[in-house]
């Protein structure tokens, strides 16, 4: 207790950063926070059932979110690795209309399933990576199977050659999301993982979104010191569809922020499996390059460590 407690005391006496704002204030105490010295009171947990009940400051804000349990059938959601619809745990939040947090409604097993179609199928070619702006076409064809001896490699230490899968950052499908022009561009096209495309359908379905097709995605690859920056996303062209996003790998504490950049954004735990939906008309997680120009909604994430975590964290963004 007296290390929480000193964690309590150094977030209320946190010093403010020139230019800093509430939101990256506390988004700064999370990602220097130590596993095991921070308290973590505040940060809402989804995945305990008494959250909508509420335990800390934020849990407060925590109300049940009403799924459309007819929309999807007990079939379609084992062919997609799904519980039924009946058995999501699915919960929003007050303040933020909109948004829907479903814990981890996978089927056990099937969680690897789609980490393994991250690493092993999707970061293939004609999908484009981060690899390419320094390398051929022909030498990031597979990073798998280029990848998968380095991999066993038991002894890890830094002076051994990272492999090309330990490099990924990112992998874009469907219609290619240009990191420079921050649009999605027809000029690189890459069909739409069917499999994939299927699993977003239902989950939209469940949230009351049917006829929704996956036309665009984005694949991050984190590692266990890497953060997701600050960021909203404005980039997509039909803001009457929802985003969706999918995590995978370790747990983190994802910051959902307001209207405005001096409001204190609500923490809450990702843990591996869950999902979170931001549904129609409201606006989308601001690339990194226009933080600092617009007021608008931002989000952000702090990975805390996990030692016996067994593959990094895969976060897919399948968008309309």
């Amino acid at each position: 207790m007296g290390k929480m407690a000193a964690a309590v005391g150094s977030v209320a006496t946190l010093a403010v950063e020139p230019g800093e704002d509430a939101f990256r204030k506390l988004f700064r105490f999370y990602r220097q926070s130590r596993p095991g010295t921070a308290d973590l009171e505040g940060v809402i947990d989804f995945s305990v059932s008494h959250a909508a009940r509420g335990t800390g400051p934020g849990a407060l804000k925590v109300v049940k979110s009403q799924l459309n349990l007819c929309s999807v059938s007990d079939h379609d959601a084992l062919r997609a690795g799904l519980q039924p619809v009946s058995k999501w745990q699915a919960h929003g939040l007050q303040g933020y209309p909109g948004f829907i947090f479903i814990s981890n409604p996978f089927l056990p097993g099937y969680q690897w399933h789609w980490v393994k179609q991250c690493l092993k199928l999707y970061s293939r070619k004609p999908n484009v990576c981060n690899l390419d702006k320094h390398m051929t076409k022909e030498e990031t064809q597979d990073l798998w199977e280029q990848s998968k001896e380095f991999l066993r490699c038991k002894e890890v230490n830094k002076r051994r050659p990272r492999s090309l899968l330990e490099k990924l950052r990112w992998v874009t499908l469907g219609y290619h999301y240009n990191w420079d022009s921050k649009r999605y561009s027809a000029d690189h096209y890459t069909p739409f993982p069917s499999d994939l495309a299927f699993l977003s359908e239902q989950v939209a379905a469940a949230c009351g979104f049917q006829g929704f097709q996956a036309e665009a995605g984005i694949l991050n690859y984190y590692r266990l010191d890497s953060t997701l920056g600050i960021h909203v996303d404005r980039s997509e062209l039909d803001h009457s569809r929802p985003l969706l996003s999918f995590s995978f790998g370790q747990s983190a504490i994802f910051l959902l922020g307001g209207l405005k950049r001096d409001e204190a954004p609500t923490p809450m735990f990702m843990h591996s499996g869950d999902i979170m939906v931001l549904a129609v008309g409201q606006d989308f997680p601001l690339e990194p390059m226009e933080e600092n120009k617009r007021n608008i909604t931002t989000e952000g994430s702090c990975h805390l460590d996990e030692d016996n975590s067994q593959v990094k964290r895969a976060r897919l963004n399948p968008d309309c």
